[in-house]
């Protein structure tokens, strides 16, 4: 299993960690090559110009031997309704067919968005399990959710 994900802030890292916890595998976390910036303003509005481009970050993130992965969860926090930029680049940039996806998403009172179907539209040929969504302030005390969702979905 590979526990992939982009944080911003934390909690999505957060979230990851409680999974890795459980599950175990190998647990990566998504950089890109050019830092967003730390205002969160800043970020909003760049966030919001990279949705209505496609604009898809690189990544200094890279994964090796990605094949030898059955079970790939996926994390993001959730931007303008949907996965994070960086997110749309990792699932771009690797071949995932035949491979599950499980994603998990963090977010401000959004829940899955539209999370779901759009990764669905970059996995097309992956078999994608069903997502948890998380309230950012609710991540610390998340891993009694986090338990009964892997236990739904495993």
């Amino acid at each position: 299993m590979l526990i992939t994900y982009y944080s911003r802030t934390g909690n999505t890292r957060e979230i990851a960690n409680q999974i890795h916890e459980r599950v175990g595998g190998e647990i990566i976390e998504l950089q890109t090559v050019e830092p967003y910036p730390e205002d969160y303003e800043a970020v909003k509005k760049q966030a919001m110009q990279e949705l209505n481009s496609g604009f898809k970050p690189a990544l200094k993130t890279k994964v090796k031997e990605i094949g030898s992965y059955d079970v790939i969860f996926v994390g993001t926090p959730i931007w303008w309704g949907t996965i994070a930029a960086p997110v749309k680049s990792f699932l771009s940039e690797y071949e995932l067919s035949g491979k599950t996806i499980v994603p998990f998403i963090t977010h401000a009172g959004s829940g899955l968005g539209r999370s779901v179907t759009d990764i669905s539209k970059l996995c097309q040929k992956s078999t994608l399990l069903d997502g948890v969504a998380i309230r950012g302030r609710d991540v610390k005390t998340a891993q009694s959710k986090v338990s009964e969702w892997l236990q739904s979905i495993f």
